[in-house]
C-alpha cells in the first residue's frame, strides 16, 4: 500500500521568551512529518538543533530525501541505517511509530513493550536572567514539585542561591548548557551543593568534560552535550552519572528505547528531557518517562498555544497522550 508523504515546518510562539546560555528564543520552530496510506496517518514531530547545525532548512531536506522510500515502506528498522542521528530521523521514526499503532489498532507503547503508560512528573523550566528576575518566576513556579534552572557561568552561584530561596521545598536540577570553567566551576559547584541541588546537567563544555573524572561531589552530573547524536555512551560513565536522553539527538523513539537500555547496563541514571516543540514532540517521549529517572517535558507548558489536542498537566503531572495525538 502506497504511503504519501507531508513534510511541513511550524512556528509556535513561547509565552515570555526562552533564554539558555547560548540563545534567546521567541519562538519555537519545528518540522511536522505526516505519513498518510489512504485509511491511517501517522504524525511526527522534530526540532532541529543548532547546536548540531541544524536548521528548518536542513532538516526538511533531509526528509525529502528519503520520502520515495517511505511511499514504498520503508521500515523503522532499515530508517536507522539509512538516516544518521538527529531531528530529521526522529520526526520519521514517530511518524512510521504512529502509523504502525494506528493501523495494528494497539498503542505505540504496547508496540514498544512499555505496556500501559502511567502519568509521570516533569520538571518545569526557568531561564536564565538575573537572579532577581530567576527569583521572581521561580516564586510563581514555586508550587511545583520540580523546576529545572537554566544557569549561564559565572554568577550562577548567586542565581541558584536566589532560586533557592524561591522555592524552599521544590527539587531542584540545573542546566548549565556548557557555560562553565575553570573561573567559575568550582563556585557554582559549592552553591549547587549548598542549595540541595539533585542533578547538574552539562556543567563544562563536551570538549573540556575529561575534568569530571573522578571528582567528588555530591550532586548527580548528568551528559547532555556529551553525549552526542549518533554515538553510544561508552566512556561517559566515567565522567557521569546520568544521561540526558532527547529524541531529537537520538533520533527517534527506535533510537532512544535502545540508549536507555545501554545507560541502564552501565548503571548510569537516566534523564528523558526535550527540546522546545509541541505535544506532537513530547508524546513519543513519554514512551521512555516510564522508566526515567528524571523528566523534563514541559515544552507544552513554556507555549503561548500548544496543538489541538495535545497532552493534559495537571500542574506538574504530565499524563500519556491519547491516540488523537499520538501512537
Amino acid at each position: 500500500m502506497s504511503i504519501s508523504v507531508s513534510i511541513e515546518a511550524q512556528r509556535f510562539e513561547i509565552a515570555g521568551g526562552f533564554k539558555i546560555s547560548r540563545e534567546t528564543r521567541t519562538h519555537a520552530q519545528v518540522v511536522v512529518v505526516s505519513l498518510e496510506d489512504g485509511t491511517y496517518r501517522g504524525h511526527g514531530e522534530c526540532v532541529p538543533y543548532p547546536r548540531y547545525g541544524e536548521t528548518l532548512e536542513s532538516v526538511q531536506t533531509q526528509i525529502d530525501e528519503v520520502a520515495e522510500l517511505l511511499k514504498e515502506g520503508l521500515t523503522r528498522e532499515q530508517l536507522l541505517h539509512l538516516m544518521p542521528a538527529g531531528a530529521a530521523r526522529n520526526a520519521v521514526d514517530c511518524a512510521l511509530w504512529d502509523l504502525e499503532a494506528k493501523r495494528s489498532g494497539r498503542r505505540a507503547a504496547d508496540l514498544a513493550g512499555a505496556g500501559l503508560l502511567k502519568p509521570v512528573t516533569t520538571a518545569f523550566t526557568i531561564s536564565v536572567d538575573t537572579p532577581d528576575v530567576m527569583a521572581e518566576k521561580t516564586r510563581a513556579a514555586a508550587h511545583r514539585p520540580l523546576l529545572k534552572v537554566k544557569l549561564a557561568g559565572p554568577g550562577d552561584d548567586q542565581r541558584i542561591a536566589a532560586v533557592r530561596a524561591a522555592a524552599p521545598d521544590s527539587t531542584l536540577i540545573v542546566d548549565a548548557n556548557e557555560a562553565w570553567d575553570d573561573t567559575c566551576f568550582q563556585i557554582n559547584m559549592a552553591a549547587c551543593e549548598a542549595a540541595g541541588v539533585a542533578l547538574i546537567e552539562q556543567p563544562l563544555p563536551s570538549k573540556n568534560d575529561g575534568l569530571l573524572a573522578g571528582l567528588d561531589r555530591k550532586v548527580t552530573i548528568c551528559a547532555d552535550e556529551s553525549l552526542h547524536p549518533g554515538k553510544s555512551i561508552d566512556g561517559l560513565a566515567e565522567k557521569y552519572d546520568a544521561v540526558n536522553i532527547k529524541l531529537d539527538k537520538a533520533g527517534g523513539l527506535t533510537a532512544a528505547l535502545k540508549l536507555v537500555e545501554d545507560a541502564k547496563a552501565q548503571d548510569l541514571k537516566v534523564m528523558v528531557g526535550c527540546m522546545l516543540g509541541t505535544s506532537l514532540a513530547m508524546a513519543p517521549a513519554v514512551v521512555i518517562a516510564q522508566t526515567a529517572d528524571y523528566v523534563d517535558l514541559d515544552g507544552p507548558l513554556l507555549l503561548a498555544e500548544d496543538r489541538n489536542p495535545g497532552l493534559r498537566f495537571e500542574g506538574s503531572t504530565l499524563y500519556p497522550p491519547e491516540p488523537e495525538l499520538w501512537g
